[in-house]
């Protein structure tokens, strides 16, 4: 069965932020980094700083002599974490088997995941619209049958882009690629390939396996298997979860515990499909709600219980209500895990 992978790159990250929130900065050259006199680095830049040769990793005081008129802003990393959970908030609307390899950088595994009548493609549309829409910055995305090619296919059309790569067209698509795209090939690595003729995927395929490992080394083992479109590595979430929760914060403060006993059944079946999308593979432990106040103080109760129903959180609502009994502006319902190995499931083929 081909598997599902989407790859989600987001687009200058830490300077799409900081447009974002100061709209004067968009069509100008801006970089988020250190201090050009003291010797301060490039963390990222927006595309019009990059016209000019600005990248990441460079002096800023280099970048800045490259473009005079370069805006170098510190960076907020706290609150480009906190952007980051809002993009996974949404990654976890599709599935929770999520690789994050950075803060603006992420594989999803969909393969099993029935949103769309299983379409990853379209499962990949959908994440670069909401994350644009709730967030306000773009993301590429790449969709594949393997890692190796959808972080290429997220590369191919940046920026604010899909690329699609089905099981039928990996053959054609990796045989044209230049031996730079390869996982693992720096610029020695080139050089060395180059020098025995070797300057595209189609070049190793055309070598026997050992032919091509004996002229390269060990490490083209590695290299002849990608470009035949071998990449068995899996999306691998950093943790097994502990918890699962939703939460939802109202426009206008709920005044009471009746108020707040009204939204309960609409987050209770928010928390039902999120923990389907799961696949229920972890026994629950515990019941958990959260209330944050009018005045930004947050308080959490929670009980032992293997199936929690509304009366459940019901119960919870009230005893949580109680320790301040002032306006909400927030409720959140959730449940914690036993630790427990997952159950065997039945694989499901759905549409590319």
């Amino acid at each position: 069965m081909n598997r599902k992978i989407i790859h989600i790159d987001c687009d200058c990250f830490y300077a799409a932020v900081e447009m974002r929130d100061d709209p004067s900065l968009r069509h100008r050259p801006i970089a988020v980094g250190g201090d050009p006199g003291r010797r301060g680095v490039i963390s990222t830049c927006n595309y019009e700083a990059r016209e000019y040769g600005v990248r990441s990793a460079m002096a800023s005081a280099h970048a800045r002599r490259l473009c005079p008129e370069l805006i170098i802003l510190p960076p907020r990393i706290g609150y480009y974490k906190e952007v980051s959970q809002q993009i996974h908030r949404i990654f976890r609307m599709f599935t929770d088997t999520i690789e994050p390899l950075s803060l603006d950088e992420a594989y999803l595994d969909v393969t099993e995941q029935p949103h769309y009548r299983g379409s990853a493609t379209r499962m990949g549309e959908a994440i670069r619209k909401q994350v644009r829409s709730q967030v306000g910055i773009t993301v590429s995305a790449g969709v594949a049958p393997n890692k190796f090619l959808a972080k290429i296919a997220s590369d191919w059309n940046k920026p604010d882009g899909l690329c699609v790569i089905p099981p039928h067209k990996t053959d054609t698509f990796i045989q044209q690629l230049p031996v730079e795209k390869l996982h693992g090939v720096g610029r020695v690595t080139a050089q060395k390939l180059h020098n025995l003729g070797i300057r595209t995927c189609a070049d190793i395929r055309r070598y026997e396996r050992f032919e091509f490992i004996d002229r390269v080394g060990g490490f083209g083992e590695h290299l002849y298997r990608l470009a035949h479109g071998i990449d068995e590595r899996p999306v691998q979430p950093r943790s097994s979860r502990k918890s699962v929760s939703v939460e939802h914060t109202y426009p206008n403060d709920l005044p009471d515990i009746a108020s707040c006993q009204e939204k309960l059944p609409e987050l209770k079946q928010k928390l039902e499909e999120r923990l389907q999308r799961s696949g229920g593979l972890h026994p629950i432990k515990k019941a958990f709600v959260k209330l944050k106040f009018s005045d930004f103080t947050s308080t959490t109760m929670e009980c032992c219980e293997g199936n929690p129903s509304l009366d459940t959180y019901r119960s919870l609502f009230d005893q949580a209500f109680k320790r301040k009994a002032m306006a909400v502006r927030l409720l959140g319902v959730g449940v914690r895990f036993q630790e427990h190995e997952p159950a065997p499931h039945n694989q499901i083929a759905f549409e590319f």
